[in-house]
């Protein structure tokens, strides 16, 4: 599929390439970037696509966030890779629609393009209604998808109607056909959400986890990123003084080496296929900053992904150890298995085998050792439990 028409080349005469005399490479020279009309980047054989989405129009109380992905590009470009050799295009900017809805298009076509050429989408926006667009591209793939929202609020909006940066999850959740299994909110802030939102996300069955609960054990972010299929960032949920780049900012929120560090699971994580970063605008970023630390969380999530174990989906059970534990008055074992290359830990739901072929990518769900020690204190996990009703 030629979707060329879709972008416009990215002006790369303020970005830094490599220091003078320096005989290490930087970012900017390893990225295949589009630099001029009628030379597109060919993308076949990349591993990961970088797409800028200058796009506000739905933006709430954060107009600037479109001039972002050049900004966070300038950061990007300077640094230096890891020890990974990566494989990466970037296919330039998105051009804006007519209307808002042709923006969605363009992005969904896109992102839907080189999914099924197992491509991962990187986006940079623009405002986190981009959000949805993404989700659609997983219409054509006929795939049930997870979704990881890092964000300091729910984004239900006030109506089914509505769609901007504050209500796009209301969208995806009414959207027809639905192809949303779980979605799972890391970073929310209490004052920030209606007790009622907080209600309606329990009786859907979706999981919610405070700022202050992930911040005390950042490893417990692990398990919920590792079962996402797609990932959106709201740089609101990183605190002012980190990411002062944004007009919703807040004083609380996860530090930088915090939220680069949930990047970094996302990264590792064989299950996810797509991320965005959004809400980032360059009007108030003080000397940058908020545009350096989304390009430091871009550059750990190609870090991690380039360090994939790919222990999963299961290809061998003699690459797990499987423990079973047995629950008083309750009918089933829970199964757990643990990955003997990374010590990471699944745990089955039982399933008839029809089942099984429908919810594959679901029925083994990523969890902690801590999940294995409640099953063996003679409880049910919270997050066995949750799974167990949605595929019952």
């Amino acid at each position: 599929m030629d979707f060329s028409e879709y972008f416009e080349p990215i002006e790369t005469m303020d970005f830094q390439f490599a220091a003078e005399g320096n005989v290490r490479t930087r970012m900017g020279e390893i990225i295949k970037p589009y630099l001029q009309v009628n030379d597109f980047p060919g993308y076949q054989g990349c591993d990961i696509a970088l797409i800028g989405v200058r796009e506000e129009r739905n933006a709430v109380n954060n107009k600037g966030c479109s001039m972002a992905p050049d900004s966070v590009r300038k950061y990007l470009y300077q640094l230096f890779p890891g020890s990974f050799e990566p494989k990466i295009v970037d296919l330039g900017n998105i051009k804006q629609g007519f209307s808002i809805s042709d923006t969605y298009f363009a992005v969904s076509a896109v992102v839907g393009e080189l999914l099924e050429n197992n491509i991962i989408p990187l986006i940079i926006g623009g405002s986190q209604d981009i959000s949805y667009a993404n989700y659609q591209a997983y219409q054509n793939l006929g795939q049930i998808i997870n979704i990881v929202s890092i964000d300091s609020m729910l984004d239900l909006g006030r109506s089914e109607n509505e769609l901007n940066s504050h209500a796009f999850l209301s969208n995806i959740i009414l959207h027809q056909p639905n192809y949303l299994f779980n979605y799972a909110n890391l970073g929310y802030q209490t004052y920030f959400v209606d007790q009622e939102a907080l209600k309606l996300m329990k009786s859907l069955m979706f999981d919610t986890y405070r700022v202050g609960m992930i911040r005390q054990n950042l490893e417990d972010a692990e398990p919920v990123v590792r079962n996402a299929d797609m990932l959106t960032v709201d740089v609101s949920a990183i605190r002012q003084s980190d990411a002062p780049g944004n007009a919703n900012a807040t004083p609380n929120g996860f530090y930088g080496e915090e939220i680069c560090q949930i990047i970094r699971y996302a990264g590792l994580s064989d299950k996810l296929t797509s991320i965005g970063f959004y809400e980032t605008n360059p009007m108030l970023d003080h000397n940058g900053q908020t545009a350096h630390l989304v390009a430091q969380m871009i550059w750990f999530f190609i870090e991690g992904f380039y360090n994939r174990p790919h222990d999963f989906p299961f290809k061998n059970e003699d690459d797990y150890l499987k423990y079973r534990v047995s629950i008083s008055d309750h009918r089933d074992e829970i199964s757990f298995y643990k990955s003997k290359k990374t010590d990471r830990w699944w745990m089955e739901i039982p399933l008839q085998l029809e089942q099984k072929v429908k919810y594959q990518r679901h029925y083994l769900v990523p969890c902690s050792y801590k999940d294995y020690q409640t099953a063996c204190s003679n409880d049910i996990p919270d997050r066995w439990w949750m799974m167990y009703q949605k595929l019952m």
